[in-house]
């Protein structure tokens, strides 16, 4: 199977992001990463999925999401042509013995320590999906407390818009 990510630009209305992921359970694909926000404009939301699937499943899903009345358009997004990051909260006990272990690991990684205490810290990190399951692989060392994750963003590089993207 292969993993995907599909933005799709809709009206900023009530009920739409449960018709649209609705939409991935009925065609039995697991929703991996999930954002949703305002746009440019108010009347719009974009909402970017990262799922798995074979070729011909993902275009009925991609045909049956065009379908959907509150759907404006729908961009499956080249990893090649795209900008996408995470943002990673991470919460770890430390101690005396291990805390210099820990900042390393955070700075090798571009991560910042956002809160402090006695026996615990909370970093933060942006980067790719690859960077953040890197880090987190390598936090498995040390007691983690909390983690907390944000969906996948992304945008096509250059002056394309998925407002450009026509579905009729």
């Amino acid at each position: 199977m292969n993993r995907f990510t599909v933005a799709i630009l809709v009206n900023n209305q009530f009920g739409v992001l449960n018709r649209v992921t609705s939409m991935f359970r009925r065609r039995q694909f697991n929703i991996s990463s999930l954002t949703v926000s305002e746009t440019e404009s108010a009347d719009f939301s974009r909402i970017t999925v990262q799922s798995e699937g074979d070729e011909i499943n993902k275009q009925q899903l991609i045909n049956q999401l065009y379908k959907l009345p509150d759907v404006r358009s729908v961009v499956e997004l080249d990893p090649l042509e795209t900008v996408s990051r995470e943002l990673l909260l991470i919460k770890v006990e430390h101690s005396p013995e291990n805390q210099g272990e820990i900042r390393a690991a955070s700075d090798a990684y571009e991560g910042k320590i956002v809160d402090y205490t006695k026996d615990a810290m909370i970093i933060q990190m942006v980067g790719d999906s690859r960077k953040i399951d890197n880090f987190l692989d390598l936090m498995k060392d040390f007691t983690i407390l909390e983690i907390c994750r944000t969906g996948v963003v992304s945008l096509e590089r250059g002056a394309v818009t998925i407002q450009r993207v026509t579905n009729l």
